[in-house]
C-alpha cells in the first residue's frame, strides 16, 4: 500500500516507521520543518515535502498526523485527491475530513515519544470510517501494524481519550508531585517505583476499583489528618489531596 505521511511528530514518527517495518511503501513525509522532513522521510526510505502542494495525488493512503490544534488548518490544505484521508486524534471528530470523497479515522491509542522506541503491534488501533469498504480497507491496513484494530465512532474514541487523560497524564502529574513531596523530604524517587510497577501491575488483572489501598481506602483519618498536616504550607499539594481523597471515600462507602 502507497501511503503519505503528513507530519513529523511523536506519532507520525512512530507511525511511518512501523508502516515501513509492516512492508508499506511511503511515499513522501510532510512536515512543515525542512529538517524533520528529512530525518523521518530518510529513516523509512521516503521523500521529504514542506509543501503540501506537491503532495503525491496517487497514494492510497493520506495519514494526517499533527497536534489536534493544527488539524484543522493542515486538513484545509490538503489537495483533494481521490485516496482515503485519515487522522490520528482521539479526540477529533469524523466530520473534519468530510471535504474529501474517502476519508476516516486510524487512532493508535498510546503515548508516544520519539525517543522511545515501542512494539507497535501492542498499541491499541482504533477505526471509524465514511463507508464500509473503507473501514474494511482500514481494518486491513490496522491488523498490519497491531494485534489489536476495534470499530470506534468519535464519541466514543472522547470518552476513550477523556479515560487516557485520567490513567495516563493525570498520574504521570501525581508522580511529580510525588517526586517534589520526596525532594523537599531529602529523599530519592526510585524509592517509588517499585510501589509504581505493582500497583501497575494489579491493574493487569483486576479492576482499579479492587486493587485501591491507602488511608483513604480504610478511612484511616488520623493518618490522612497527619498528611494534611504536612501539606498545609502547599495550596495546591493539599487541594489535589483533598480532592482525591474525597473521591476515594466516596467510592468505600
Amino acid at each position: 500500500m502507497r501511503i503519505v505521511l503528513i507530519g513529523s511528530g511523536n506519532v507520525a514518527t512512530h507511525m511511518g516507521n512501523a508502516l515501513f517495518e509492516a512492508g508499506h511503501k511511503i511515499s513522501q513525509v510532510y512536515s512543515r520543518s525542512k529538517e524533520n522532513a528529512i530525518n523521518l522521510s530518510a529513516s523509512i526510505e521516503s521523500t521529504g515535502i514542506t509543501d503540501l502542494n506537491k503532495i503525491d495525488t496517487t497514494a492510497d493512503v493520506y495519514i494526517i498526523s499533527v497536534k489536534d490544534d493544527a488539524l484543522a488548518e493542515v486538513v484545509n490544505k490538503v489537495p483533494i485527491v481521490k485516496g482515503l484521508v485519515v487522522h490520528t486524534a482521539g479526540s477529533v471528530g469524523l466530520e473534519l475530513l468530510s471535504r474529501f470523497e474517502n476519508y476516516g479515522v486510524f487512532y493508535p491509542f498510546q503515548t508516544f515519544t520519539k525517543a522511545s522506541k515501542m512494539n507497535f503491534g501492542n498499541v491499541p488501533v482504533l477505526v471509524e470510517c465514511n463507508t464500509e469498504k473503507n473501514t474494511e480497507i482500514l481494518m486491513n491496513l490496522g491488523h498490519t501494524l497491531s494485534k489489536t484494530v476495534l470499530k470506534a465512532d468519535s464519541q466514543q474514541r472522547l470518552k476513550l481519550h477523556i479515560a487516557a487523560v485520567y490513567s495516563c497524564n493525570f498520574v504521570n502529574l501525581m508522580y511529580n508531585l510525588a517526586d517534589e513531596v520526596l525532594t523537599e523530604g531529602g529523599l530519592p524517587f526510585s524509592l517509588l517505583q517499585p510501589l509504581i510497577s505493582e500497583t501497575a501491575s494489579k491493574v493487569q488483572k483486576m479492576k482499579p476499583s479492587e486493587t485501591q489501598t491507602g488511608p483513604a481506602s480504610r478511612d484511616d483519618q488520623q493518618t490522612i489528618q497527619k498528611h494534611k498536616d504536612i501539606l498545609a504550607s502547599n495550596d495546591e499539594l493539599s487541594q489535589i489531596y483533598e480532592l482525591l481523597t474525597a473521591g476515594i471515600l466516596k467510592r468505600i462507602k
